[in-house]
C-alpha cells in the first residue's frame, strides 16, 4: 500500500523545485495518469522534455510508472503521492534546499492567488451552488505554536475524512487551500 502523503527530504526537494516538475506533479494529482505526450500538450511544452522531468521525478519516488496493457510502447505516469508537505527547518544547513523550499512556497502562493483570482474573475458564470458554496474567509485568532499545530492537525484530518468518502453525485475537483501563519505587519 501507497503512501497518501509524502514528506519531502532534501534530495526530493530540490528536484521538485524546478517550473516544469512543479507542473508535471501537479497535473499528475490532478488529472490523473497520463503519457508524456498527453502532458506535454496539456502544458504546451515539448515531449522530450517532459520525459526527462518525469524520470528525474521517478528518481526521487515523487511519480510512478504505471502499467497499462495494450498500450504498446506507451509509458503511463501517475504520482505516487496525493499530498506532498515539508516543514522548511528541516533543511537548515543546506542551502540549496533551503532554496528549493523557499521557491516551491513562492510557487504555491503564486498558484493560490492564480485560482482565487481566476475564480473571482469567471464565478457569475457558474451555478448559484457552487457560488454559494464557495468560501474564502480569514480567521484572526490569537494561538500559541502549539495551538495552531493542532489546529492545522485536525483541519487535516477533516480534509482526509472528504478525500476518503469519495465524489458524492454532482461532484466537482475542488481546490481547498490551507495556510495558517503569524500575523506580520507590512513594513
Amino acid at each position: 500500500m501507497e503512501q497518501k502523503e509524502v514528506h519531502l527530504d532534501a534530495r526530493q526537494i530540490r528536484v521538485l523545485a524546478h517550473p516544469l516538475r512543479f507542473r508535471l506533479l501537479g497535473r499528475l494529482r490532478l488529472d490523473g495518469p497520463a503519457t508524456a505526450t498527453r502532458l506535454a500538450r496539456a502544458l504546451g511544452t515539448n515531449t522530450g522534455a517532459t520525459s526527462y522531468h518525469l524520470r528525474q521525478l521517478a528518481d526521487v519516488g515523487l511519480v510512478l510508472e504505471e502499467e497499462r496493457p495494450g498500450r504498446g510502447r506507451e509509458r503511463w505516469w501517475r504520482s505516487a503521492h496525493d499530498v506532498t508537505s515539508w516543514q522548511r527547518d528541516t533543511f537548515a544547513g543546506d542551502p540549496d534546499a533551503t532554496a528549493a523550499a523557499d521557491w516551491l512556497e513562492g510557487s504555491w502562493l503564486r498558484s493560490l492567488v492564480s485560482q482565487a483570482e481566476t475564480w473571482q474573475r469567471i464565478q457569475r458564470d457558474e451555478p448559484e451552488e457552487w457560488r454559494r458554496a464557495s468560501n474564502f474567509s480569514d480567521y484572526w485568532l490569537d494561538l500559541s505554536a502549539e495551538q495552531l499545530d493542532a489546529l492545522n492537525t485536525e483541519l487535516n484530518e477533516v480534509v482526509e475524512r472528504y478525500r476518503a468518502a469519495g465524489p458524492a453525485p454532482g461532484s466537482r475537483q475542488i481546490v481547498f487551500y490551507l495556510y495558517g501563519m503569524p500575523r506580520v505587519d507590512e513594513p
